[in-house]
């Protein structure tokens, strides 16, 4: 059986993780054609350790037909791929689940992949369990939610930060809203709350609570969706996003896999 062809969009640290698990072995029922990234230097190294080709921009990498392109760069990058990818036939596994944030992209991206055939996978990131939280939302009028706890280092540079985060000795809830309100206030850092509202009941009924912890490291999103009689709780702690990366690795395996998760 001929293999598939793979893309890869991003060539930093989680572009890396991709190519070398497909180096590795871990995609056999992959051929890796090209990878794209906005930097020269690292995309020429990466294509090099995998001996695939290095691409100056999306349109030179879809122009070696792959069947995917596995998107591991930015918000930007998913809009200036996307609707492009799925016009010229190559399904898409998303990884910047930001990029969805907008209301309108994100139709525009559903209607272009039915019009085409082709498919947009949303990797699950650093959290996931959306087929447990798509299911209980289908069941009945769910009520949903996110909590997130972060270092209050992490808060710096956005809306959220105040000098105090940093002395405080107990936790603080620097924010309360839905969804909708957190995607307008932290446009590039909500790709959890993106994924879980869009998996459960929207963005405008998706609770979501920040809180910061002093000392705290990493990540920890603990996302509910509940009904009348179940309830449904995906609490996913790290403080690596390597796991992001290898979270497009499993879609791609499973993609291909007799057995699917």
């Amino acid at each position: 059986m001929s293999r598939l062809k793979l893309g890869i969009l991003g060539s930093g640290y989680l572009g890396g993780i991709i190519a070398d698990a497909w180096k590795n072995g871990y995609l056999d029922e992959y051929e890796l054609v090209g990878i794209a990234g906005r930097s020269e230097e690292k995309t020429k190294s990466l294509a090099e350790k995998t001996g695939c080709r290095p691409c100056a921009d999306v349109d030179e990498l879809l122009a070696l037909k792959p069947d995917y392109i596995a998107e591991a760069a930015s918000v930007a990058a998913v809009k200036g791929m996307a609707v492009k990818a799925l016009c010229a036939g190559t399904s898409i596994i998303v990884l910047s689940i930001g990029a969805f944030a907008d209301a309108d992209f994100y139709e525009e991206v559903k209607r272009t992949a039915l019009e085409h055939g082709t498919k947009v996978h949303i990797a699950s990131g650093a959290v996931g369990g959306f087929d447990v939280l798509r299911t209980v939302s289908l069941m009945g009028d769910a009520v949903s939610g996110i909590e997130t706890r972060k270092g209050p280092k992490s808060l710096k540079n956005t809306p959220l930060f105040e000098d105090h985060l940093m002395t405080d000795t107990e936790g603080t809830e620097v924010f309360a809203g839905n969804a909708k309100e957190a995607i307008a206030l932290l446009p590039t850092k909500v790709n959890v709350a993106v994924a879980a509202s869009l998996a459960t009941t929207g963005p405008e009924h998706t609770k979501v609570n920040i809180h910061s912890l002093p000392g705290f490291v990493g990540d920890d999103h603990k996302i509910t969706a509940e009904i009348k009689g179940v309830k449904a709780v995906v609490d996913i702690y790290s403080d690596t996003s390597a796991i992001a990366g290898w979270s497009v690795v499993a879609v791609l395996r499973n993609l291909v896999s007799p057995i699917v998760f």
